[in-house]
């Protein structure tokens, strides 16, 4: 059992943090100002402030951490030290500085390259997502779990009924908050879940009540992600198309037929290609496809070709995320971390982005999250001029972005540089009797007043 004294600190969060890249999972004892980890071996370390570091003591003692584990174990990270959300935060801190990454928080090469490219585009998108509002609807369902996912609120499948009552809840919501909205959005996005579980009628509501509601123009981004092939209809696509919704999300994971079985997508990758050229053909101008680095029953060669086939039906933006172990998934955490067998996941990422880099691809935006492989990355790739400013929205500290439905979070963004937050219930059946509350309770937030509109 490894256990880490914390003196003259109390960064708790970030110790465990850097103690997870090397054992595994561990807690905060703050009764015994310690942390403590049951994977590792019997060692005891003391995490200490150091008052004349030119770092932060927060960011300080992860790195004098990382560096004495990382002697110890003989192992390195990508990312090094770093180990928030947003490393590309920290890039722009450094002004786009790739070599004081390396030196101040040893992110590999790569990686502080990566991050310093993404964080210029990142920073001008930002400021675009800061001057106006930003709307999200969230649809909490999905036609079946896949393998990977603890997200889905719902099962469709033993819920069906509720789907009709949970569109009206979602209008209704949208509809007691349209009197207090006075400008155009800067971009609308509908998310899940999976939004094209609603039948025809009930998705053609929907996206007619946000259209109306929040009164998009012709400059407003209109994101759909419409995610799984087996729930987009040609029908649906139209809905969308006529509603104003020029951008969304044909998310396919993986090309390959056997992976898709095992992780429980109703799907093949033939109907990946089968909706893609159907929403070309309905006239939508940008595209993102999303794929999995490391999924547990494929290559890291079987992930290259999924990257090169996707990449070979242009569209305008392509997502590489890297499987981690989400809290609910079905998989464990050692189908998701334990790749042995799969080859080197880390270096087909970086094979991935290279390939994106010669076909003219650029990342925009990328976040992390834990429990990946190494602490690898989620990255958003997109052609020059295609970007979403949505993605970006959604993580800056400096964009308001107001969201409805079953677990919907808003974010009030003040230009002090504080933001606060605003949930909606999250259960569906409570928010389906709660919607016009849920409405209310923003209207409150945001400090809207009538448009009288």
């Amino acid at each position: 059992m490894i256990k880490v004294i914390l003196q003259g600190h109390d960064n708790y969060y970030g110790i465990v943090d850097v103690v997870r890249l090397f054992y595994g999972p561990c807690r905060e004892d703050r009764e015994n100002g310690c942390v403590v980890c049951d994977n590792g071996p019997d060692m005891t370390l003391i995490s200490a402030a150091d008052t004349s570091s030119e770092l932060p003591v927060n960011r300080q003692v992860k790195r004098d951490l990382y560096v004495r584990l990382s002697e110890i174990t003989g192992i390195t990270a990508p990312w090094g030290c770093l180990t928030g959300i947003r490393p590309t935060v920290v890039a722009c801190e450094e002004n786009f500085d790739y070599r004081a990454l390396m030196d101040k928080y040893f992110v590999r090469e790569d990686k502080a390259r990566l991050a310093c490219t993404c964080a210029q585009l990142e920073q001008q998108i930002a400021r675009k997502a800061s001057q106006k509002l930003n709307v999200y609807a969230g649809v909490p369902f999905c036609p079946g779990r896949c393998a990977y996912c603890s997200f889905i609120a719902q099962d469709v499948m033993k819920h069906l009924d509720r789907l009709h009552d949970y569109a009206k809840a979602l209008i209704l919501e949208m509809n007691t908050l349209a009197p207090y909205i006075d400008e155009t959005p800067g971009t609308l996005y509908m998310g899940g879940g999976t939004p094209t579980v609603f039948d025809e009628s009930d998705m053609s509501a929907v996206l007619g009540a946000m259209r109306e509601a929040f009164r998009t123009g012709e400059q407003t981004e209109f994101t759909v992600e419409a995610g799984r092939p087996d729930t987009i209809t040609e029908g649906k696509l139209r809905a969308m198309r006529d509603n104003g919704a020029g951008r969304i999300c044909i998310n396919p994971q993986t090309m390959r037929d056997e992976t898709l079985r095992k992780i429980n997508r109703a799907h093949t990758a033939a109907d990946v290609i089968r909706t893609y050229e159907m929403s070309r053909k309905m006239g939508f101008e940008v595209i993102n496809m999303d794929l999995i680095a490391g999924l547990k029953y494929e290559t890291a060669d079987d992930f290259l070709e999924s990257v090169k086939k996707v990449a070979e039906l242009d569209p305008e933006n392509i997502t590489i995320h890297t499987l981690y172990k989400k809290r609910r998934a079905g998989m464990s955490r050692d189908d998701v971390l334990n790749t042995d067998g799969r080859g080197d996941v880390d270096k087909a990422v970086r094979e991935a982005y290279e390939y994106l880099f010669n076909k003219g691809y650029v990342p925009y935006y990328m976040y992390r999250q834990k429990d990946t492989e190494l602490g690898l990355e989620n990255t958003g790739f997109c052609k020059p001029g295609t970007h979403n400013v949505y993605n970006v929205a959604m993580m800056s500290y400096d964009s308001s972005v107001l969201s409805v439905g079953a677990g919907a979070m808003s974010k009030r963004a003040f230009p002090d540089g504080r933001y606060e937050r605003c949930p909606n219930v999250k259960d569906v059946s409570l928010y389906i009797n709660e919607a016009e509350q849920c409405a209310r309770k923003k209207i409150s937030f945001f400090d809207l007043r009538r448009s009288g509109r």
